[in-house]
């Protein structure tokens, strides 16, 4: 376990890794950069709406500048952000987080992507993998490639969905690469835990950081509390953001 993780059960509500400490390491330049498809299309998996954005939404922008189509999945709408709220109930963040993601998809240029709903139950996805492979595989034929949650996230949907993803694609003979969210939380630099060998970087020219920067404040419902309580604070505090506003984006093969 990280220095960061000492002392806590769950590695995400640790204290977290500062975003200097990535920026300063050396290991950037060792990644190899990850091609992307010029044409045809590209189906995008997501546990939550704003994981595909902070995960690989420069790559998303790129995409969409270059012509590409875009299947977004939501496996779930992620009502389960902010259990215990008495200003928001799950059914009106699920639709507050639909919205969010549509605005912020139009914001990378990605306005015309397909939005699939799938409707998982948030923090729930374990228990319905095997249905998940089932519809992922269904929108996979001509896909040119799959961007999927890695299966080493530290996030128990993350996780599933990055697993479906993978037993679908490999059903379907569809290229996947898998982006971290919370990775950047609670590994270090160098950390043994995570497969640095089998690391790309995407990078993002300005347009496209502009454009994610802008995507990423869509999320009001993530990056800012819903009230004074406890249960209502923001899910991605500022030093949480920090950490996917990089010039560049990890997907691992």
């Amino acid at each position: 376990m990280s220095a960061t993780a000492e002392g806590c059960a769950d590695p995400i509500q640790a204290p977290g890794t500062d975003e200097r400490e990535w920026r300063a390491w050396d290991g950037w330049d060792r990644m190899p950069e990850c091609p992307l498809p010029t044409r045809g299309r590209v189906v995008v998996v997501a546990a939550h709406p704003d994981d595909e954005v902070l995960g690989v939404g420069g790559t998303l922008a790129r995409l969409a500048a270059a012509g590409v189509a875009l299947t977004v999945v939501s496996v779930t709408d992620g009502e389960g952000s902010h259990p215990g709220s008495t200003r928001v109930t799950p059914d009106r963040l699920a639709e507050l987080r639909a919205g969010e993601l549509r605005a912020a998809l139009a914001e990378l240029g990605a306005e015309k992507a397909e939005v699939v709903r799938l409707r998982l139950p948030d923090t729930g996805v374990a228990r319905h993998e095997d249905r998940l492979v089932d519809e992922l595989a269904a929108l996979l034929p001509d896909a040119a490639l799959c961007l999927a949650p890695w299966t080493r996230d530290v996030h128990g949907d993350h996780e599933a969905a990055g697993r479906a993803a993978l037993a679908a694609t490999r059903a379907a003979s569809v290229p996947c690469r898998l982006y971290p969210v919370w990775l950047w939380h609670w590994a270090r630099p160098g950390d043994a835990r995570v497969p640095w060998r089998r690391a790309a970087r995407i990078v993002l020219p300005p347009g496209a950081q502009a454009r994610k920067r802008a995507a990423v404040d869509r999320f009001v419902t993530q990056i800012r509390p819903l009230g004074d309580a406890p249960q209502d604070a923001a899910v991605l505090p500022p030093d949480e953001v920090a950490h996917h506003l990089r010039g560049w984006e990890v997907v691992f093969g």
